[in-house]
């Protein structure tokens, strides 16, 4: 029943087919506009190790959660369902989201409704990624937002750029190895 390895998860418009479209091959639709994406696209992501080996991990770009959504909002539990059938979740949280809105509160609202749907869902392995760093300058700036948002939300956060490719590397390492510690990878492989 497993569609990925990693779902990538968060409100509408936060950077999610961006994402999967810089480290993998797949080419979602991507639009300055909510509800792009109304199916989950898949790419896979590869990443080269010791001695030429190559390790994948199947990625879903999961159609972005609204509040309601685990109480059936849209088609909220249409979109959580999809996410039921990944091993990890990558929270995706934009630095500044498009509508204005908090973060931090955008983070406790997906928590929300991944706890409302279902309590296993919510016990789901997470990885806390910060987006589109690339807009803040320079590297004491970064830092200080990743500081603030491991405080505030007192998990890793890892910060990263789907358009300079910052910290991609890190992120696909940290799923590679999560996806392994919680179960076989559904697509990981050597050649």
């Amino acid at each position: 029943k497993l569609i990925a390895d990693v779902g990538l998860v968060d409100k509408p418009n936060a950077g999610k087919s961006t994402l999967l479209g810089r480290i993998s091959r797949a080419r979602p639709k991507i639009a300055d506009y909510p509800f792009t994406t109304l199916e989950p696209n898949l790419g896979i992501a590869e990443l080269s190790g010791d001695r030429g080996q190559r390790r994948r991990l199947v990625i879903a770009d999961i159609p972005g959660l609204i509040d309601g959504a685990g109480e059936g909002q849209g088609l909220g539990t249409r979109f959580l369902r999809h996410i039921e059938r990944t091993r990890l979740l990558v929270h995706l949280l934009e630095i500044e989201p498009a509508d204005a809105s908090n973060p931090i509160q955008n983070y406790h609202a997906i928590r929300h409704e991944l706890t409302t749907y279902s309590k296993t869902l919510a016990e789901k392995p997470q990885i806390v990624a910060l987006s589109k760093m690339d807009m803040l300058a320079d590297a004491a700036a970064r830092d200080t937002v990743i500081k603030k948002m491991q405080d505030a939300l007192s998990i890793p956060v890892l910060g990263i750029s789907a358009v300079s490719g910052s910290g991609l590397r890190a992120l696909l390492e940290k799923c590679f190895s999560e996806s392994r510690r919680n179960s076989n990878p559904l697509a990981w492989s050597k050649s």
